[in-house]
């Protein structure tokens, strides 16, 4: 929805997620048709609990305008800007992530140990990989099943290599 949002309407997208501790983030507010009315960085006093996760679809016409954006007072250039001239455009629509998602943080040592334990419960419970890409490409049939054999060969003595083996063996 979000692709094709971007594609045909040439307007950017964000995605949101509910946090306990959005004073951490980047927070979206938005009414209750999910338009946003504004992102802030880090707010003392967040508007809400969505934090913007950091994944964002944005038509061609972002290339202009990061040519024309300055570096913030840090001295970078920042996402949150891009995303301000879309949204003073009425062009940034906003996906939020619900039950059935899960947004890991990373910015932080504790909170990367805590999404590495996270995928690894996950992975050993369920015995599926998290974003497995050759996966992806293989159920998408943008790989054949010779192309997952070539790619997991030099692997075969190590777990990936063999769960690669394994997805064919499924088939």
């Amino acid at each position: 929805e979000a692709v094709a949002q971007t594609e045909n309407s040439h307007q950017a997208t964000i995605f949101g997620y509910y946090v306990n501790d959005p004073e951490r983030y980047g927070v979206v507010d938005f009414d209750k048709d999910n338009k946003v009315k504004s992102i802030e960085e880090k707010p003392k006093k967040p508007k809400s609990n969505y934090a913007v996760v950091g994944l964002y679809f944005y038509p061609n016409s972002v290339i202009e305008i990061a040519k024309k954006i300055k570096p913030s007072a840090r001295g970078e250039l920042e996402i949150t800007t891009v995303n301000g001239i879309y949204l003073k455009e009425h062009k940034l629509n906003l996906q939020l992530l619900g039950r059935g998602f899960a947004w890991l943080d990373t910015g932080t040592h504790d909170s990367l140990s805590e999404a590495s334990t996270f995928i690894e419960v996950l992975e050993k419970r369920q015995g599926l990989k998290i974003a497995c890409l050759e996966e992806i490409a293989w159920y998408n049939k943008w790989i054949s099943k010779e192309d997952i054999i070539r790619i997991a060969e030099p692997m075969k003595k190590n777990q990936y290599g063999q769960y690669l083996l394994k997805l064919i063996d499924m088939d």
